[in-house]
């Protein structure tokens, strides 16, 4: 029983590992490791062969414990296997066995017997440890056969080990026995031959290290120079290799001053590197820059470099400005007055005289594009060397200089606005400082051109707008141009006022375009790619903002300068004829001239389609637009212009010249434009239009009327009526007086047919002048801002587009004074309408009118030898004086006071007589009015039944004239009479 106890006293755990209690040997099991006395009695294993046997198979026999281990293995096969069983029969084990080496197993199970032993409950509890005995032995059983590959191979290094130190064992025997051979064998001679050659060593370096101090004590002189040769990098390199070699050779005592001063060189040698890179602000130099940088790259500065550059560039700019205008300033005082280093740069600028006010701004733009210009190129340098990684980076080097790519990166564009804001500054300064009211117009826009051109060159280099500098521009431009148009204005009343309205001989193919004011549009148009925009050669980055690239810095990036004053070719003006129209030669010699001239005068890019340069749309009417007047034979005439005209045309020029430099103001100038264009409709009008109304009675238009209207209050300067309160000084200074006819144009004169020739040349030229703004109507539409456009739009059609409409007015007064039609009514009063017989001759009246239509032709084919007479004109004459005549027709015939059937006849007779014989003297058809007249007649015919219809839908004819028809009426009634008067009072009051 003692025996099953202590058989029972082995621990295990379900890892795999089991340790056994202690036995009578005192030996504790671990694994399967126990005392052989044990081995047999404590496990029960079944049989296996171990890969040990075969390896060492005289190793393994001599342990009688693996010899019994293999004979109690056999009788483990006697026993069932079943896991689960086991498993339970395993957990069914109580904790008291698990305690270790302090539990007593035997005690503990005589402990449990009762105080009456029963046979039967002691085999029952020998039957379960013994089940439980089984299931730990297969249990170990297991874990052994999975562990004993693992304890072969330990056991095989084991061996290897062994043979190992036996090895070594015999090497330091080896080695024992030579050192002695060596000691017996060394003499004093060997010891001292080789203290001698380590003294000898030691004297070879302490003589290499003379020559590096010595080497050292004059590296002071070789780095001034290669300071003075401007080889930093060299510089640096070398200053740093012996500050290296110093830190060497410390521990002598001269070394100690040499570190020092090796120190001071240093910062020597960064003093005159700052100054280096201060001096490519002013003239880039890519040899020069690129030491720089390795300079400072070997110092490890790059980003302190970026710091100090922009700080140069500040710097640059300010001296720059403040140098050339003190050098203009003391040229202006004719002496080098000290006070004036003094004074700050907007100080100086105020004494800048007018007279240098454009050569110093010239001299100031290209100082400042010099150093716009080097800051470009050294952006360009990094982009090409510093923003792109090399190969040899590697590691943290690469992300330092990833880093330092960024930082550069990040400088030069944040540098680019402050460069920009800084020139536009100065340039600010030195144009608010001058008054410009009093220059010439070419040097203003002269000055207007440089500065636009700065502002291109900024928005190219930054993208900036340049708000301070084009507000600048405005105001100064709003004070230059509020004079200049006044003094304009007042220019053009005094032209009209001693315009004489002769013809302006000028070429059949004469354009706008040809003058020199207009010049800027054929140097645009050349300018302009097929589409309508700049061509660029640099490729689109989506990540950086668009900039337009007008070419400033490619094309002169290396040579030249975009200020340079650039000497225009003259272009001499071919556009007045040989001979005027008349000039001295019939009118078949200035006909030829006239048929002969061409268009091989006229430049090719004018006959070109124009193209929009903000929309790059191609307007329906071409640039090259020339009015063709022709008379009636189908001859091509010159345009009709005055000299008034033709300097109201060169004005134009030069005021869309100032749109085109300027803006910000071009709306301005656009409605300073339209108030030229104004004062010479209004003058046109009172000059020949005023009395029309007194000669016809007819009135003006209603569109005409209302431009007139306006024109009159916003623009036209009145006398005070008396008692009336006199002008405002506001309305003096916006207002212009009203103009007066030159007294040498004559408009009464019969002979001269009352100033026809000069009403033509007046008012054809007003036309004509609307036709060059109908042709510049594209130009001013792309130089004014998108929201001015309406008023440009209400421009053309409410002043532009009812110029023609001037041409009957003007007229009306010469028809009513080339007929004599009072004497037409008295000779148709003189007639007797109430025959009885039906007369095949027409009156005498109408030969007479007739006659005067005769004369009216010779006069007006005489007064085209002198003047152009186009063939709008001629109609427009021939309508008015028909119309005029077709009225007095009416007008007569309503004077009857009695009238038959047969004085109808005879009126119509008459009527047809004068359309026959007018007809050969006119070629205007149909002729006007003719069923006005007709109509009015014919109505004599008309039933009772259908004449209050007819006298209500026909209110073209005056109530006298309808009431003077019905009481003519035989066929109609005394009380039908006073209906259907009554019926005209009702419906014309």
């Amino acid at each position: 029983m003692e025996l099953l106890a202590c058989t029972f006293l082995i621990q295990a755990d379900l890892s795999g590992s089991i340790t056994g209690p202690s036995c009578s040997c005192n030996k504790k099991v671990t694994f399967i490791v126990c005392h052989p006395c044990q081995l047999g009695t404590h496990l029960l294993l079944p049989d296996v062969k171990s890969p040990v046997d075969d390896l060492s198979p005289q190793h393994f026999a001599a342990d009688p414990a693996v010899s019994k281990f293999k004979v109690h293995a056999q009788t483990s096969q006697e026993f069932p296997n079943d896991p689960q069983a086991d498993q339970e029969a395993i957990d069914s084990i109580e904790k008291d066995y698990f305690n270790g080496d302090d539990f007593d197993a035997s005690r503990a199970e005589l402990d449990k017997l009762p105080d009456v032993l029963e046979l039967q409950a002691i085999d029952q509890d020998r039957s379960k440890l013994r089940g439980q005995l089984r299931a730990v032995s297969k249990k170990v059983s297991e874990l052994v056969l999975e562990n004993h590959p693992a304890y072969a191979a330990e056991l095989i290094r084991v061996m290897e080990l062994q043979q190992s130190l036996q090895t070594a064992s015999v090497v330091c025997a080896n080695g024992r026995r030579y050192l002695s051979n060596a000691k017996e064998d060394f003499t004093t001679a060997s010891l001292g031959l080789l203290a001698n050659y380590r003294k000898r060593q030691q004297l070879v370096g302490l003589l290499k290290s003379l020559k590096t101090i010595k080497t050292l004590q004059r590296t002071d002189i070789r780095l001034r120079e290669m300071l003075e040769e401007e080889d930093y990098p060299g510089a640096i390199q070398l200053c740093l290799e012996c500050q290296k070699a110093a830190s060497t050779f410390r521990h002598f005592h001269c070394i100690s001053e040499l570190s020092s001063k090796l120190k001071d060189t240093l910062e020597m040698i960064e003093e005159a590197l700052d100054v280096a890179l201060s001096k490519t602000c002013n003239n880039f130099d890519t040899r020069h820059y690129e030491k720089v940088q390795t300079a400072y790259r070997l110092l490890g500065k790059t980003q302190t470099a970026m710091d100090q550059l922009n700080m140069h560039f500040a710097s640059a700019i300010h001296n720059t400005a403040f140098t050339i205008v003190i050098g203009y300033v003391e040229l202006c005082s004719g002496t080098e007055d000290s006070n004036f280093q003094k004074r700050q740069y907007l100080d100086l600028c105020e004494h800048i005289s007018p007279d240098l006010f454009t050569p110093c701004l010239i001299d100031l733009c290209k100082a400042l594009w010099e150093v716009m210009k080097s800051y470009y190129q050294t952006m360009l340098w990094h982009e090409k060397h510093d923003l792109e990684p090399t190969d040899q980076e590697s590691g943290s080097s690469n992300v330092e200089a990833a880093f330092n790519r960024r930082y550069i990166k990040q400088k030069l564009e944040h540098g680019l606005g402050r460069i920009w804001q800084d020139v536009q500054q100065k340039v600010r300064l030195y144009v608010l400082k001058t008054d410009l009211s009093y220059f010439k117009f070419d040097e203003f826009i002269k000055v207007l051109d440089l500065l636009n051109r700065l502002i291109e060159i900024g928005e190219e280099f930054c993208g900036s707008k340049s708000e301070a500098l084009q507000e600048s521009i405005r105001t100064q431009s709003l004070n230059y141009f509020k004079s200049y148009h006044r003094a304009r204005m007042d220019e053009l009343r005094m032209f009209l006022e001693n315009e004489g309205w002769e013809l302006c001989p000028v070429k059949s193919s004469f354009a706008t375009t040809q003058l020199q004011e207009f010049r800027f549009l054929r140097h645009k148009c050349n300018k302009m790619s097929p589409a309508g925009q700049t061509i660029s050669s640099q490729s689109v980055d989506p990540e950086k903002p668009v900039r337009p690239n007008y070419g400033y810095f490619q094309k002169y990036l290396d040579v030249g300068n975009p200020f340079d004053v650039q000497i225009e070719d003259e272009e001499t003006e071919d556009v007045l004829a040989t001979n005027g129209y008349g000039g001295g030669r019939g009118r078949q010699n200035s006909m030829e001239e006239i048929e002969s001239d061409s268009d091989e005068d006229v430049p090719d890019e004018l006959k070109q389609d124009f193209i929009d340069e903000n929309t790059g749309d191609t307007p329906s009417r071409p640039m090259y637009r020339r009015r063709k007047l022709s008379n009636k034979s189908g001859a091509r005439l010159p345009p009709i212009i005055t000299n008034t005209t033709l300097t109201l045309l060169r004005l134009f020029g030069k005021y869309m010249q100032m749109m085109n430099v300027l803006k910000p103001i071009a709306f301005d100038v656009m409605i300073c434009m339209s108030k030229l264009f104004d004062y010479y409709l209004y003058a046109v009008y009172s000059f020949f239009a005023i009395d029309a109304s007194e000669s016809s009675g007819r009135s003006l238009g209603s569109r005409l009327r209302t431009t007139l209207k306006r024109i009159e209050d916003n623009l036209i300067l009145l006398e005070p009526q008396f008692g009336a309160p006199p002008p405002t000084a506001e309305e003096i200074r916006s207002k212009v007086a009203h103009p007066h006819l030159s007294p040498i144009v004559d408009l009464t004169s019969a002979e001269g047919m009352h100033g026809l020739g000069e009403r033509i040349i007046a008012v054809e030229s007003l036309v004509f002048l609307a036709d060059q703004f109908q042709f510049l109507q594209p130009h001013l539409e792309g130089m004014i801002p998108q929201n001015k456009k309406a008023f440009l739009q209400q421009f053309y059609s409410q002043t532009v587009g009812v110029t023609p409409e001037l041409r009957q007015p003007v007229y009306t007064a010469v028809a009513a004074r080339s007929i004599d039609y009072d004497q037409l009514i008295q000779l148709m009063a003189s007639v007797r309408w109430d025959i009885k017989d039906i007369m095949s001759q027409h009156s005498t009246y109408v030969d007479q009118v007739l006659r005067d239509f005769h004369i009216f032709a010779m006069k007006l084919d005489n007064l085209s030898k002198r003047v152009p007479m186009p063939f709008v004109v001629s109609c427009c004459l021939w309508e008015l004086c028909i119309t005029l005549a077709n009225t007095t027709f009416v007008e007569g015939y309503a004077s009857a006071k009695k009238c038959t059937t047969e004085g109808r006849a005879l009126m119509l007779l008459d009527f047809q007589q004068f359309l026959m014989k007018l007809e050969k003297l006119t070629e205007l058809r149909p002729i006007p009015e003719r069923e006005y007249v007709e109509t009015y007649i014919k109505a004599y015919y008309l039933p009772e039944d259908q004449l209050e219809t007819w006298v209500k839908d026909h209110k073209e004819y005056t109530t006298k004239q309808i009431i003077s028809l019905v009481n003519c009426l035989p066929h109609i009634n005394k009380r039908a009479r006073q209906r259907i008067i009554g019926v005209i009072e009702e419906t014309r009051r």
